[in-house]
């Protein structure tokens, strides 16, 4: 299990243009957020200019691009790294081999790779198999439509599954570090710690409209102030690495 007292703190920017995705980062950097991450709507919609956008703006940060890869893994990855990411996500129920050219890449160009367990049916078999394969983190994910599904909310006794569900298991079984990501309230994030998760990811619903992937009405710099400072009075730090 991986272990350490100094979480790090990561923003999803999942909106879906530049420039609200560049006022979201200068506010999550003021209030203190370790990482930056070019989420999956932001991708979609603006592609490498966006990640080249938050190098360009944040030279020194850590800058995670959710591409979520299912093939052409090494291309992917590749051309992620020359804008500027520092991290790339392939998905676990890729082939093997996809994972294996992704990898492959992070070694060529000098980049982490995350591998995401959403939509597996057993995930710690998945996060040991990505581990295997060479990945340097997991992202243990319950997906957006997984957590909104009428069916889904029924098999989990009319609750929306979450990914504390499975997060000690998957924890244990791995021995790189474990990201939990998918609708997390502000309590949870804060708890993860204590499931051996020392790199917490604010995403929608606390950073982003959920529903329409825009900015939330509420004070976004002063949540994440708010988020960070009870870490720290946890007797955490939220120090990059």
């Amino acid at each position: 299990m991986h272990t350490t007292n100094r979480p790090i703190v990561q923003i999803s920017l999942d909106l879906t243009s530049i420039d609200e995705a560049l006022d979201h980062a200068r506010k999550a950097v003021r209030a203190g957020v370790d990482w930056l991450e070019a989420g999956t709507p932001l991708i979609l919609a603006e592609g490498l200019h966006a990640v080249k956008a938050l190098r360009r703006e944040f030279p020194k940060h850590p800058i995670v691009a959710d591409l979520k890869t299912m093939d052409g893994g090494y291309l992917e990855a590749e051309m992620m790294a020359k804008a500027g990411a520092t991290h790339v996500v392939v998905m676990a129920r890729a082939h093997p081999a996809t994972i294996k050219t992704v990898v492959k890449a992070g070694h060529d160009y000098g980049v982490k790779v995350m591998g995401d367990d959403l939509g597996c049916e057993d995930k710690p078999a998945a996060a040991r198999q990505m581990e295997d394969l060479g990945v340097d983190f997991i992202v243990h994910h319950v997906g957006y439509d997984e957590r909104r599904d009428p069916e889904v909310i029924a098999a989990h006794k009319g609750r929306a599954p979450s990914p504390l569900d499975e997060l000690r298991a998957v924890v244990k079984a791995v021995t790189i570090p474990v990201q939990a990501v998918g609708g997390l309230s502000v309590g949870e994030v804060i708890q993860l710690p204590q499931f051996g998760v020392h790199h917490l990811v604010l995403g929608a619903p606390l950073t982003v409209d959920a529903d329409a992937f825009k900015s939330p009405a509420h004070d976004l710099e002063g949540l994440l102030r708010e988020i960070i400072a009870k870490l720290r009075d946890s007797g955490q730090s939220s120090a990059a690495p």
